[in-house]
């Protein structure tokens, strides 16, 4: 069961069943609402779950629970067990199946009568199935058979003094039954067989379609379950076993490998490695980890293997807060969605009294009680406030499950509707605007040499390095095809750079600080370092055998799309600025290739959230857009 502690105020979800409409979610929220002790309840008919809100000194669960089953309902405590997701799956399924047999059984009782009603009969083609104890059979079928389940629900909502929407199925679908079938057996008349077996099974192919869609609403959700890891090696008495991660505990030394997901969020205690946090961040270069840094469960270890202690496990995890916000905003309710459920909840007493009113008004004024009879069948049997209820929390479920696909997640319904009105947008660069991937951009070889060795000697020298930026350089010389020779030894410099040697060279690369250090010549190439980084790229010289051979840059370049998808927003009359902590001069040289004029440079992460305040204060509904 899902409880979250608020003050002295409690939030649990339950699983609410037997709702087949708008009338059905916005009635047990009524009722909820009414409970003394409960703050407030939502509920959402297309996650079938009730969000209650309250008070534990005043109201139980067991209360709570018992206020739903009152009026008609099952409600039960919502389940975060391992396999929850699987057995949400089968019972989605389940409900496909069932629903999807009594249609077709539905479709193949009812095509004969339809035909024989409107096709048949007006060509003045007579057949068997002209017959009115045939349709009667045929009809009956139908009526009791795949939508016995409108009867069942219908008598379950009328025992609790409610009405829904399959009370208006039921009503109306048995009348012209009925009328039908008095006909077939006493004094000849008109036969509407065809309208009850047609509304019942359309009906049932709304109801095949909204367990369809309910079923991929929850994508999203099993794609994020899908990203973490489904065993974890855990270091216990000198011992490494290997252990379903939901056995992984708070405080067990666990080991990743590389090329491994993280299991669970800790903290590294021994080694060094690169981890990918596109997952959680959106960032794709690769965030360098070593002793007493963070790291996340379903991140993915790039190169070196670590030890990490557990910290959060299960439900704790980043990944699971994640996947619970993706719930919450699928389970939110839009401003919209609130006016549709008031709409629904009085819908089906006024579609009884519209019907009634019609019934009387037609035999009181023409004395054609059996036209006022048939009137009154007509309104009952296309008023249906399904769709009402159901469409806007579906969309909300649909568009928070994409966008969550696309890395887009929404804390609720009233954000993505609010989105809507967005004046300005803010930008971060990494990842966002950019690809996050360092690329090989340039090669200034120096006079004497050639690009080719320039690249080759660089690539030689990095291919035994595990910097983003290394794996950048050996793959523009896999590009170019070029056969890198073997390097004996290999060293890093910190702050500095790298030093190799190469078939006997001693090779260097790296910045103008390592350049001065070994005395090696390079101001003919100083101009056109400062010219890649004013550009901003990541320039580096390259020396051989105490001699300078050029400078290699490396760059995250833009996406091809940014620039489009700028000019678009620009389009629309919307702010476009860009908000990093890169430096000012990387920052506006991104920018310009954008078409970006406000550019907010070497801001720290903790100092975004007032630059986007700063554009509230001034009245503006903003969006950001990246960490």
């Amino acid at each position: 069961m899902t409880i979250a502690a608020a003050e002295n105020r409690q939030k649990a979800t339950l699983q609410i069943t037997g709702m087949t409409c708008a009338a059905c979610s916005a009635r047990i929220e009524k009722r909820l609402n009414k409970v003394e002790g409960i703050e407030r309840a939502s509920v959402n008919l297309a996650a079938e779950k009730a969000t209650v809100i309250f008070e534990p000194g005043i109201v139980s669960i067991e209360q709570i629970i018992q206020s739903v089953e009152k009026i008609g309902y099952g409600a039960a405590p919502f389940q975060e067990a391992p396999d929850a997701a699987e057995k949400e799956r089968e019972r989605r399924a389940k409900e496909i199946r069932h629903q999807t047999i009594n249609f077709l059984v539905a479709l193949l009782f009812t095509l004969p009568i339809f035909i024989e009603a409107m096709i048949l009969m007006p060509l003045m083609i007579h057949t068997v199935l002209m017959e009115p104890w045939l349709q009667a059979i045929l009809a009956t079928i139908v009526q009791f058979g795949p939508g016995y389940q409108f009867y069942k629900r219908a008598w379950s909502n009328v025992r609790h003094g409610t009405a829904n929407m399959d009370v208006l199925v039921v009503l109306g679908t048995t009348a012209a039954w009925g009328y039908s079938l008095y006909h077939t057996l006493v004094p000849p008349g008109d036969l509407y067989f065809e309208a009850g077996a047609v509304v019942i099974t359309l009906v049932l192919l709304g109801k095949v379609l909204e367990a369809v869609a309910k079923g991929r609403t929850s994508e999203a959700i099993k794609k994020l379950l899908g990203m973490q890891a489904k065993s974890a090696r855990i270091l216990r008495n000198g011992e490494e076993l290997t252990l379903p991660i939901e056995q992984v505990m708070p405080g067990d030394l666990v080991l990743v490998r590389p090329g491994e997901k993280v299991p669970v969020d800790g903290e590294i205690v021994e080694g060094h490695s690169a981890v990918d946090e596109s997952m959680l961040t959106g960032e794709s270069l690769p965030v360098d980890k070593g002793p007493g840094d963070a790291v996340a469960g379903a991140t993915l270890n790039k190169h070196g293997s670590f030890v990490f202690r557990a910290t959060k496990v299960g439900s704790e995890t980043a990944l699971a807060q994640i996947v619970r916000m993706v719930e919450e905003a699928q389970g939110s309710k839009a401003p919209i969605q609130a006016l549709a459920d008031k709409i629904s909840g009085i819908f089906v007493p006024a579609v009884l009294g519209i019907a009634l009113v019609t019934f009387l008004g037609w035999g009181l004024v023409t004395s054609d009680w059996a036209g006022g009879l048939k009137a009154a069948i007509a309104v009952l049997v296309i008023a249906c406030p399904c769709s009402l209820g159901l469409a806007t929390p579906t969309a909300i479920m649909v568009g928070t499950g994409r966008g969550a696909e696309l890395g887009i997640l929404f804390k609720g319904g009233e954000h993505l509707e609010r989105a809507e009105k967005v004046q300005a947008v803010i930008l971060d660069k990494t990842g966002t605007i950019t690809k996050g991937e360092p690329e090989l951009t340039d090669l200034v070889p120096a006079p004497g040499a050639s690009s080719d060795e320039l690249l080759l000697v660089a690539a030689a020298a990095e291919r035994t390095s595990e910097h983003p930026l290394a794996s950048a350089i050996v793959k523009g010389a896999g590009e170019r095809g070029l056969t890198l020779p073997t390097v004996t030894e290999f060293t890093a410099i910190p702050g500095h750079g790298i030093e190799a040697s190469v078939e006997g060279r001693r090779v260097l690369v790296g910045n103008r600080r390592l350049m001065e250090r070994e005395s090696i010549p390079v101001e003919a190439l100083l101009g056109d370092l400062e010219r890649l980084e004013g550009e901003g790229k990541t320039a580096m010289l390259v020396a051989a055998g105490g001699l300078a051979l050029g400078i290699i840059a490396v760059a995250d370049t833009i996406k091809p799309t940014s620039r489009e998808a700028v000019e678009t927003l620009k389009a629309m009359g919307i702010q476009v600025a860009m908000l990093t902590g890169d430096n000012v001069r990387t920052a506006q040289a991104i920018a310009r290739q954008v078409g970006i004029d406000q550019v907010l440079a070497e801001v720290l992460p903790d100092q975004k959230a007032a630059e986007v305040a700063k554009l509230k204060d001034r009245g503006l509904v903003v969006a950001m857009v990246g960490d």
